[in-house]
């Protein structure tokens, strides 16, 4: 990470800036980036001194792959590995689905971190490391936060808004108190990045005495994860031990794992809550600091860049006045409701994962019924995060409310993709196939107009024109004459 920056006032320990984010993983990267490209300014604020080298989370799936398709990110990430196998509670479903990018794309949490820094500092944002936040307080029109340098130096730092995007264990949130209901855990995997380990795969194994994964990668680094089933999760201060990641594993799968090389060692557990509210005010949360759940498929870290994504362009509008009535608060109505529904999927995995032989009928059902085609896409949909689907208001219309479909266009001679057309962070208006319907002027620094022809059979071929959130998100569809066009462009761009 990037050494502090020089505070933007006179003051050592004064860096006024519009937006705070606290924490510098992924999500609060995305956040940042995504409002750097808008021109906010704002600051990371980061415990830690330099960057992440334990990679907790490998998994990006389709969504999160669209996203950041839309902001010209994937190159980075060179050519991840790709399996479509993916799973339900440990139970195999096939993640295919009509789109660029089925499947679990495995992307190591620490590249998707390096790529993501570089492209918001790259547009403007400020990281600041190494400091302990250990106070919050909204200050009518703005809000405080004071923390501490690893030499003990003071900082305050004064913005119009602050978002907490600092993990399960989030500080902000302690510090206001918000409130976090939900289940403890009563079950939990451990796990471990192994060197010099030689034991065959597994995958999902569920044994009688519990359940055990390992699997290795090209660098010839074993992962592995057991739990045993009825275990309840121990007591101690800190992550496990490695002695105690092997003797769970000796006692589950009868191999000895002892003589292995730990690289890491982490466990996690099936507690489950979200915030009441995701925004306090002048106060906002993302990511795993707004819910915690079990990273069962990787769903966690993608459920958090979508969080990000879908905060981004509307608390930008809310700084630069923009923004309509209600705008902000629709990302605590939207994103609230989408992570109940992961939550929710995810303690049924949970069950199915981690449960006794209780549940081996209930697996069995499953197991049938995902069998149907009906049902596997309706799964899959869920677990990659194409089953978005937000109210945006109006009549209904296939397209109203849900993702923008990947399609490849033609605008004049020039070939290009729906992601292309959302690099700008603005609005959309694309037409298809004919003139645009008519939208004021003024709302022209808000909203790209684009007219393009599609290739036959897709899903927009029939639209005559969609209106596009920054977020992707159809926020209107309908014919030429662009009947309640101009209603839903003020209810997410604002009246002028």
């Amino acid at each position: 990470m990037t050494a502090a920056p020089p505070p933007r006032t006179g003051s050592a320990t004064a860096l006024d800036t519009q937006v705070i984010v606290v924490g510098a993983g992924p999500v609060g990267l995305l956040l940042a980036g995504e409002l750097a490209l808008r021109g906010i300014q704002v600051t990371l604020l980061e415990r830690r001194h330099g960057p992440a080298t334990a990679s907790r989370a490998s998994t990006l799936h389709a969504r999160t792959m669209e996203v950041l398709d839309s902001r010209g990110l994937l190159a980075d990430l060179g050519r991840p590995p790709c399996e479509v196998r993916g799973h339900f509670g440990g139970i195999p479903l096939d993640l295919t689905l009509p789109g660029p990018y089925p499947g679990q794309w495995k992307v190591e949490q620490t590249k998707t971190e390096a790529v993501l820094e570089e492209w918001a500092l790259g547009l403007g944002a400020d990281l600041t490391c190494g400091h302990t936040l250990h106070a919050v307080h909204e200050r009518g029109s703005h809000v405080e936060a004071s923390a501490t340098s690893r030499h003990g130096t003071p900082l305050t730092l004064r913005a119009d808004y602050l978002v907490a995007c600092d993990g399960q264990d989030s500080t902000v949130r302690r510090l206001i108190g918000a409130d976090f209901p939900g289940t403890p855990a009563a079950r939990e995997l451990l796990r471990a990045d192994v060197a010099g380990l030689d034991i065959p795969g597994r995958r999902f194994q569920r044994l009688p005495g519990g359940f055990a994964v390992a699997a290795r990668n090209p660098a010839g680094i074993t992962r592995v994860m057991v739990h045993e089933f009825g275990a309840r999760p121990a007591e101690r201060a800190g992550e496990p031990h490695y002695d105690e990641v092997a003797a769970a594993w000796k006692r589950v799968t009868g191999e000895d794992i002892t003589g292995g090389r730990p690289l890491w060692v982490n466990r996690f557990d099936d507690e489950n809550r979200c915030l009441t509210r995701y925004r306090h005010g002048r106060v906002l949360f993302a990511g795993d600091a707004a819910h915690r759940q079990m990273p069962i498929g990787g769903q966690a870290l993608n459920l958090g860049l979508q969080d990000a994504y879908n905060l981004g362009w509307k608390l930008a509008a809310a700084l630069d006045t923009t923004a309509p009535a209600g705008l902000l608060d629709s990302y605590d109505s939207e994103r609230a409701a989408v992570g109940a529904a992961v939550l929710g999927n995810i303690r049924a995995q949970a069950l199915l994962l981690l449960g006794g032989p209780e549940v081996e009928p209930l697996r069995t059902v499953l197991a049938e019924l995902i069998a149907h085609e009906e049902v596997r896409t309706r799964l899959a949909a869920m677990i990659s995060g194409l089953d978005i689907r937000y109210d945006v208001g109006g009549p209904e219309h296939p397209l109203r409310g849900a993702r923008l479909p990947h399609t490849d266009l033609r605008t004049g001679a020039t070939r290009c993709t729906t992601a292309d057309l959302l690099r700008s962070g603005r609005g959309l208006l694309l037409a298809v196939g004919g003139p645009p319907p008519s939208l004021d002027a003024a709302l022209a620094d808000r909203i790209d107009t684009v007219t393009a022809q599609v290739a036959a059979g897709s899903p927009l071929e029939a639209a005559g024109a969609v209106l596009v959130r920054p977020d992707g998100y159809v926020a209107w569809a309908g014919a030429a004459d662009g009947a309640g066009l101009t209603e839903a462009a003020e209810r997410w761009f604002g009246s002028l």
